[in-house]
């Protein structure tokens, strides 16, 4: 780690904490700190994807990563993590009607999963039909076809990975995002879905207090 990224990771308070609450000195933060290495990655992890330096300027823009970001958590059934994401939109010079848009979307888009269809062979036993998700006609103006194009992904990401597809990612590129954005794209809902276990975790630890092994 550089000492731009040490001095940016200090500065932010750690976002799992702030999720769930921890503060200082609390048995969760002693918890946390006995796995001090996952939480300054998960930590670098967040940064990297939200805050990264130096900033990021092009179409995979900080505001629509958040829009994303809340709307996988709130499929993720995580609505105070999509509350957080959505209220960072207000700050980030999001588009008007953004964040309403994807509390719709989230709506629209919540179902239960994974579903799909596996390759034909022994795993076909495990299929399992789900609907497909598209952005509502009356939301697509307000977050433009890149921006429908990456909740599309990300919903099938989310609910329907066996049905990743060459098509599914020429339907982004067609849709203006590049390779590299792509990545992005999937390293944050992966993220996304790897902090909505560890705050489910944590908030469980919470209403049942553990004792500390030395």
């Amino acid at each position: 780690m550089n000492a731009t990224a040490s001095s940016s990771a200090s500065a932010v308070p750690d976002v799992i904490d702030r999720l769930v609450g921890i503060e200082p000195g609390s048995h969760l933060d002693q918890i946390r700190v006995q796995r001090e290495q996952a939480r300054t990655h998960a930590q670098q992890s967040y940064l990297s994807l939200f805050a990264p330096t130096p900033p990021v300027f092009g179409h995979f823009e900080i505001a629509d990563r958040s829009a994303v970001a809340a709307f996988v958590a709130g499929l993720h059934g995580q609505a105070d993590v999509a509350r957080f994401y959505a209220d960072a939109l207000a700050g980030q010079g999001a588009r008007a009607g953004v964040a309403e848009a994807i509390a719709i979307e989230t709506k629209r888009g919540s179902t239960q999963g994974p579903y799909g269809r596996y390759p034909a062979g022994p795993l076909s036993a495990e299929d399992a039909p789900g609907p497909s998700y598209a952005v509502g006609a009356a939301q697509r103006p307000v977050l433009g076809e890149r921006l429908s194009a990456g909740l599309v992904h990300a919903h099938l990401l989310v609910f329907h990975p066996r049905d990743a597809s060459p098509a599914a990612l020429q339907s982004l590129l067609d849709a203006g995002w590049s390779s590299t954005e792509i990545v992005t794209l999937s390293q944050l809902v992966a993220f996304l879905a790897f902090q909505s276990r560890v705050v489910t975790g944590l908030r469980a630890l919470a209403q049942r207090p553990v004792t500390l092994v030395d």
